[in-house]
């Protein structure tokens, strides 16, 4: 039974990415509409095509790799101008071979509707459509997740004191005579003591107090804590350096100061506010996550072929993710609702890092195509100013070998990915 939960849950939580990929494609869909581009295709998947409809000029359908999906919106090269001969270097045969496969489908009567003779400012609506669905859906998830179940947040309160400060580099973390006390527990710190203030300041959270303790390095510690109803000022100790997971990217070790106290934790409500800093703090570690991204991707690969179990905080693919969602449904230690929660803050994180990785400015991504926008007003608004023609739109076509590259490596990253969460999947319980 709990097999079967699991893969129900496991293949319900893909089916919502797809709806989120789905909805990705609408945020570029519904502008492109608007603006009266002209759109030929909305698919979810890519190969062969399982079932398609055709509504007025556009085909709506899904296809046979459910890995993705598009919209293909005519005329998002522009022509080459009246004159111009055919290029004669790869990139630019390239570009002249991409642009005229585009145009065998293009008519007069599509003069005005193509991508590339739009405004500028409705490109970048386009083409940051779908990162803005995904944002939203972010938002909206996490938002739900605050309103109903809320989220367990450190308090203030300490829930375990270490009673020695191990070297990160020890893989036994059980304290040796030889290893010197934690400042938490020279200091007098006990189990249900509540911090009131750290060096003078009271921090307004848990997570303000680690940032404070950790950039105090082996300085001195004065706490006060709350006891028995009573505040008590301890003996000052210095807090001690040792190394730590990074905050923004806990697969990386750096050295900080140390005090010693795990915090009790809490499950908390919170609203729009609260919603927006978890958004803020996840965009912030999945943008160090993104900057290491082809790093990680590399060690899981050798990782994999060198036997190595896999890192818990590296980069996992859509099949990994809807396993990982599979397990989780499938724990007889989690409450239900506890579940559901884990399940969709998994989705949210998701929908947010589809919105990040889009935004890189590097073709075929959203951003590459939004980067070629504003080079272009850009252009545009220099050319006015210095009384010169128009020089018209950007020549995307230029930037395919660009393209291809980018698209190559995301394709073999996720083939890296998917491959190791069948046979090397992250141990998550």
């Amino acid at each position: 039974m709990t097999l079967l939960v699991s893969v129900v849950a496991a293949l319900l939580f893909f089916g919502l990415v797809m709806a989120s990929i789905a909805l990705h494609e609408v945020g570029h869909l519904l502008p492109a509409k608007l603006f009266g581009v002209k759109v030929t295709q909305y698919f979810v998947g890519f190969g062969r095509t399982v079932w398609q409809v055709r509504r007025g000029e556009t085909h709506y359908g899904i296809k046979a790799i459910p890995l993705g999906g598009y919209v293909r919106m005519v005329g998002m090269y522009p022509p080459r101008r009246p004159g111009q001969a055919e290029s004669r270097g790869p990139v630019a045969r390239l570009a002249d071979e991409a642009r005229d496969y585009e145009y065998e489908d293009i008519t007069s009567a599509d003069d005005g509707r193509l991508f590339h003779q739009k405004p500028v400012w409705q490109k970048v609506i386009v083409m940051a459509g779908g990162p803005a669905m995904n944002l939203l859906l972010a938002f909206l998830i996490f938002l739900g997740i605050n309103l109903v179940h809320g989220q367990y947040r450190p308090q203030m309160v300490a829930a375990q004191v270490s009673e020695c400060v191990v070297p990160a580099s020890r893989e036994v973390k059980t304290c040796t005579d030889a290893d010197p006390a934690s400042p938490a527990k020279a200091a007098g710190v006990q189990v249900g003591d509540r911090i009131v203030s750290f060096n003078g300041e009271r921090p307004g959270d848990w997570n303000e107090l680690s940032a404070s303790i950790r950039a105090n390095g082996a300085g001195s510690a004065r706490l006060v804590v709350e006891r028995d109803g009573q505040q008590l000022t301890l003996p000052v100790v210095n807090t001690i350096v040792t190394g730590m997971a990074d905050r923004l990217d806990p697969a990386r070790t750096v050295e900080v100061g140390f005090l010693g106290v795990t915090p009790a934790h809490e499950l908390v409500r919170g609203g729009v506010g609260t919603t927006a800093g978890d958004v803020w703090m996840q965009t912030k570690q999945s943008v160090t996550a993104l900057a290491r991204f082809p790093v990680k991707v590399w060690n899981v690969g050798a990782d994999l072929v060198t036997g190595q179990g896999r890192d818990e905080n590296g980069p996992i693919s859509i099949v990994g993710a809807s396993r990982v969602a599979g397990e989780i449904a499938g724990n007889g230690q989690m409450a239900p609702d506890d579940k559901i929660a884990s399940w969709f803050a998994m989705l949210g994180s998701l929908n947010l890092f589809v919105c990040l990785l889009n935004c890189v400015p590097l073709p075929p991504l959203d951003g590459g195509h939004i980067a070629g926008a504003l080079y272009e007003g850009l252009r545009r608004a220099v050319a006015r100013a210095f009384g010169r023609s128009d020089p018209g739109p950007v020549d995307t076509a230029k930037l395919l070998p660009v393209a291809y590259l980018v698209g190559g490596f995301l394709f073999l990253a996720g083939i890296v990915l998917i491959i190791a969460d069948l046979f090397s999947p992250v141990a998550v319980f």
